[in-house]
């Protein structure tokens, strides 16, 4: 059931019109030479519009990024009763990826190119990992109380740098949805291996 609000979903709506403008451009002409006047250009929106939605140029290139990583907070406590922690990451990774390889798949090498060649976005990329991994410990800690603490931090960690190392490749060398869901899959599945050996990650939550 959507419970996204009309105006709400506007705002989205909006948001990723940015988004894409930028990230045409970007590819059109070059990071350098897009400026943020440009961008608003192509989205049909105001230079003031955009900064209501992004601070910065910079912070447009993790648009998506960001919201994806909303939806990996919002899946955690959309926990369906007697799920294990160790279900409840894997239903969420692949609510993730189902949206992920579907979207932008036109930009997203130029995406991961961008990261990987500016230190200014690879320091932001590395925040927004970091935040994420810490509200993976938290929520597991929430379902978990028993939880080594050690545990939950090198949980989260593989977890979250794993599908961050194997998303990049697979938007970096252009693989289509299918390929990319078979490659998370994969990967997912070394990572479970490890996870599963975990007793509070198998154990229903009540």
């Amino acid at each position: 059931m959507d419970h996204m609000g009309l105006r709400e979903r506007k705002k989205r709506q909006t948001r990723r019109a940015i988004a894409d403008a930028a990230l045409r451009l970007f590819t059109e002409r070059g990071y350098e030479e897009t400026t943020i006047a440009d961008i608003a250009e192509a989205a049909d929106v105001s230079p003031r519009t955009f900064f209501s939605y992004f601070p910065s140029k910079e912070d447009v290139v993790f648009a998506e990024i960001d919201e994806r990583l909303a939806e990996v907070r919002e899946g955690v406590a959309r926990r369906p009763a007697g799920e294990t922690p160790l279900q409840s990451m894997r239903r969420i990774v692949f609510e993730m990826i189902d949206a992920i390889a579907a979207a932008h798949g036109e930009y997203g090498a130029i995406q991961v190119q961008l990261i990987l060649e500016r230190p200014s976005l690879q320091a932001r990329a590395l925040k927004r990992m970091n935040d994420t991994e810490q509200h993976v410990v938290e929520r597991l800690t929430e379902l978990s109380p028993d939880i080594d603490e050690v545990d939950a931090i090198v949980i989260a960690g593989a977890l979250v740098g794993g599908m961050k190392a194997v998303i990049t490749h697979c938007r970096a060398q252009g693989y289509d949805p299918e390929a990319t869901r078979n490659a998370v899959d994969r990967a997912l599945a070394i990572v479970e291996h490890g996870l599963g050996s975990v007793p509070a990650l198998t154990h229903p939550v009540p």
